[in-house]
């Protein structure tokens, strides 16, 4: 295992044994991811120009779900449309620099996307606890520091893991038993004692997911608290917006705290959960935010309505 002094890795690429060996259950598969994806990329567009287009929706709460759609998009995309076109597949393959860029992505935009609910139950939490005083702490220019923070916390969190998976040495077994490169899996694939980065991995990933779920907990319940203390008109609706952002968050954290907390060994619990966390949380984010926000559903209305009517008239 250590004789290649100057091949640092003889492993050109991996196979991802996917869902099922059966060719009309990988058909069937095809058929529902594709249109899940299509899904997802329908329905996280509409909210991004939605928001970018209606002057109803130019406020923090819709600037903060138009970028979570965004990395819904990106998160999606760093690994869906190589699943679907790998169920077409017999033998279905990675490179070795294919699967280290998946899993850079995976991570880089999971990672943003945890920091940017963060930033979206800071929202919540000074427009319900301090209403008279949101337009002045919920600045653009505190949008934009919220924003950056959260692509620049994505980048730290997978450049702290990525740097040190990228440098192993692969020269004997190439199988991954899941749809798509996942990084527990890969790393335990390693020519060499990954003991440290292992650890490295549960903490970085897991604890960080555990903390920032733990927090917005405990936000979420101070807010609900103080909409229970102050009942007004208004109290239904900031529920309504609330329970959608919980539901949210619940979704995206439940499977990564899953993953992390028993890393290494449940394969085929984490090949499902992974599936969940990339392909079905994408697409419940944008229908239970459009589901449940009326303004959203009028903005959508409105985007559809403007450009059924230029194009009859062309």
């Amino acid at each position: 295992m250590n004789d290649l002094p100057n091949n640092r890795s003889s492993v050109s690429e991996f196979i991802l044994l996917g869902l099922s060996n059966s060719q009309e259950i990988q058909i069937f598969f095809f058929a529902i991811f594709f249109l899940v994806y299509v899904a997802i990329i329908v329905g996280n567009l509409l909210i991004v120009i939605s928001v970018i287009v209606d002057n109803h929706l130019h406020s923090p709460m819709y600037f903060f779900l138009a970028n979570l759609s965004f990395f819904d998009l990106c998160l999606s995309s760093a690994t869906t449309p190589k699943v679907v076109a790998d169920f077409l597949r017999k033998r279905k393959t990675i490179s070795l620099w294919g699967c280290m860029a998946q899993m850079f992505f995976v991570h880089f935009f999971g990672g943003g996307e945890m920091s940017l609910l963060i930033a979206m139950a800071m929202d919540r939490y000074v427009a319900i606890c301090k209403p008279l005083h949101y337009k002045t702490i919920m600045n653009r220019r505190v949008l934009i520091v919220f924003l950056l923070l959260s692509w620049a916390i994505g980048f730290t969190h997978t450049t702290s893991q990525m740097v040190f998976t990228a440098g192993l040495p692969f020269c004997g077994p190439n199988v991954v038993d899941s749809i798509f490169c996942d990084l527990p899996l890969v790393i335990k694939l390693a020519c060499t004692d990954t003991y440290i980065l292992e650890l490295l991995v549960v903490a970085n990933s897991g604890l960080l997911s555990l903390v920032c779920f733990i927090l917005l907990l405990i936000s979420y319940v101070i807010m609900l608290v103080t909409i229970w203390q102050h009942s007004s008109s208004a109290s239904s609706k900031a529920v309504s917006t609330l329970s959608a952002h919980i539901t949210v968050v619940t979704l995206f954290f439940g499977p990564t705290i899953f993953i992390y907390a028993f890393p290494f060994n449940s394969y085929s619990v984490d090949k499902f959960l992974s599936v969940f966390y990339s392909i079905i949380t994408p697409l419940l984010n944008p229908i239970i935010y459009t589901l449940r926000n009326q303004e959203m559903k009028a903005a959508i209305k409105r985007l559809s309505s403007q450009h059924l009517g230029s194009w009859l008239t062309s």
